[in-house]
């Protein structure tokens, strides 16, 4: 069975601890959210399950054959298309390879004239939608998610999260996301871990059974407010308001 296992984590920067003691697991087929505050060390920990940073104390073992990784921003290369960006992971960049691309780009909700636009001429949401179809292209057993959502509007997000749930109900691709939003780790998550800052720390975490795909607004209202009412998630976001 493939799964990303963290045991006993620790990381820092110089003297100073950025994680402490982060033990959990990832299983095939689930998806699995971190939430905290900003500056907590989420990015931290996700660029090193990614292996995108070099663990130094504790042990990342992943099993999982294929991985892929949506920034926050989608770096998208200036001197390709929209089209040659999204095919860039694949082996061969020959006429299948751009059909496939742009196949995927049209499901994504671009038009068939944004194909040949270069970044500089692609609008905020259209290159998340690039970011989004180059990560899925390969059809990873794991994607990443490092709070992709944060800046787009709610009509975009909510189409892209749905395609991840399609892929997760449809192709058992293993998700782990990093956000500071609750509600929509109460919409994408089968399991959420709670991280609290300096240094980073899993103090908590919760587990949702209800189908994902099922889950609609009162379902992610309600559980969220039943986050945000606990004593450690609003001391661990610095919430000060009364619910």
């Amino acid at each position: 069975m493939e799964r990303l296992k963290v045991k006993d984590l620790q990381f820092y920067y110089g003297v100073t601890q950025i994680l402490k003691d982060i033990n959990f697991e990832l299983k095939k087929g689930e998806i699995k959210t971190i939430v905290g505050p900003s500056g907590g060390g989420k990015t931290t920990l996700l660029r090193l399950c990614a292996d995108l940073l070099d663990v130094t104390e504790g042990e990342i073992l992943n099993s999982f054959k294929k991985s892929a990784f949506v920034f926050q921003d989608a770096r998208l290369l200036p001197w390709k298309n929209a089209v040659e960006n999204i095919a860039m992971p694949l082996a061969k960049k020959d006429k299948e390879s751009l059909e496939k691309a742009s196949e995927l780009a049209i499901r994504f909700g671009l038009e068939k004239e944004d194909l040949v636009k270069y970044p500089k001429d692609l609008s905020g949401g259209m290159k998340q939608r690039v970011n989004f179809a180059r990560a899925l292209i390969i059809k990873p057993d794991l994607l990443f998610l490092d709070e992709p959502f944060s800046a787009l509007d709610v009509g975009l997000k909510e189409d892209l999260q749905h395609y991840i749930l399609e892929a997760n109900s449809e192709e058992l691709m293993s998700v782990l996301c990093i956000t500071h939003d609750l509600m929509e780790a109460v919409r994408l998550s089968d399991s959420v871990l709670l991280l609290k800052s300096d240094p980073g720390e899993i103090v908590k975490s919760y587990d949702f059974t209800l189908p994902k795909l099922k889950r609609d607004y009162t379902y992610l209202f309600d559980k969220t407010h039943e986050l945000l009412k606990e004593d450690i998630v609003r001391h661990t976001f610095e919430i000060k308001v009364s619910l």
